[in-house]
C-alpha cells in the first residue's frame, strides 16, 4: 500500500477534527484567498452562481492557492483539499457574518425555519509521477437540509454572545453550542460541520487513492 498525504486548505477546527476522528492526520497550510473578490469576480464572468457553486469555487480556489504556494512540496506524495461552507437561505447565500448585528438579524430569519448547508471540495493531485501523480483536480458539492429551532429573541441574543456564529459559515454549529438549535438534519451530518467524509472518499478514489492509502 503506498500511503498518500493529506493537506488540508482550511483553518476550520472542526473539519481538522472531522478527519482525525475518522482516522487521517492532515497537514494544515491556510491558504490567503480574498472570498469576497474571488465570488465577485466569478460573477463578473458568468452571472450570479448558486450557493452550491459559490462553495466549490472557494473551495476550488482555497485549495489551489495552497498548491501555488509550494507548501505541499514538502509532504511527497500529497493531496491537497480545499473546502468552503455557505448556508442557503430563500436563495441567498450566507457565509460567516460580519459583525453580532448582522449574526442577530440572520437568526431571527432562520429561527423555525429550513435551510440548506452547502461544501464545496476540491482535491488536488499533487503528487509526484514517481508516486503515481496525475497533476489531476476533482471537486464536488455535499448538500444537507437542517431544520432550526425556534429561537426567542434572548436566546439568539445569548448565542450571538458567545461569538460562536461569528465564526462560522451560516451562523450555526452542529457540533458545538448551537447544536440545540438544531432540531434536525437530511443528508450527511459530517457535511454540516464542514467536510463530507463520503464526498471525500468518492474524490480521493476517483483520483486512484484508496480511503485507507491516506495516511494516518
Amino acid at each position: 500500500m503506498s500511503l498518500v498525504h493529506l493537506v488540508l486548505a482550511s483553518a476550520s477546527p472542526a473539519r481538522l477534527a472531522t478527519l482525525r476522528a475518522a482516522g487521517i492526520d492532515p497537514t494544515v497550510i491556510v491558504s490567503d484567498v480574498d472570498e469576497e473578490a474571488a465570488v465577485a469576480a466569478a460573477e463578473a464572468l458568468h452571472g450570479p452562481l448558486a450557493a452550491s457553486d459559490v462553495a466549490l469555487l472557494l473551495a476550488r480556489a482555497k485549495a489551489e492557492d495552497v498548491c501555488r504556494g509550494g507548501g505541499p512540496a514538502a509532504y511527497q506524495p500529497c493531496v491537497v483539499l480545499g473546502c468552503d461552507s455557505v448556508l442557503e437561505l430563500d436563495g441567498e447565500v450566507h457565509g460567516k457574518p460580519g459583525d453580532d448585528a448582522e449574526a442577530i438579524a440572520r437568526w431571527r430569519r432562520m429561527r423555525g425555519r429550513t435551510g440548506t448547508l452547502h461544501t464545496g471540495h476540491w482535491l488536488v493531485d499533487e503528487r509526484e509521477s514517481s508516486h503515481g501523480g496525475t497533476g489531476g483536480m476533482v471537486g464536488g458539492t455535499a448538500s444537507t437540509v437542517v431544520h432550526f429551532a425556534d429561537l426567542d429573541d434572548a436566546e439568539i441574543e445569548a448565542y450571538v454572545a458567545t461569538g460562536e456564529p461569528l465564526r462560522v459559515a451560516g451562523a450555526f454549529t452542529i457540533d458545538g453550542l448551537g447544536g440545540a438549535f438544531v432540531r434536525a438534519i437530511e443528508g450527511d451530518h459530517h457535511n454540516v460541520v464542514g467536510l463530507s467524509l463520503p464526498l471525500l472518499r468518492d474524490l480521493v478514489r476517483e483520483l486512484g487513492i484508496g480511503w485507507f492509502d491516506l495516511t494516518k
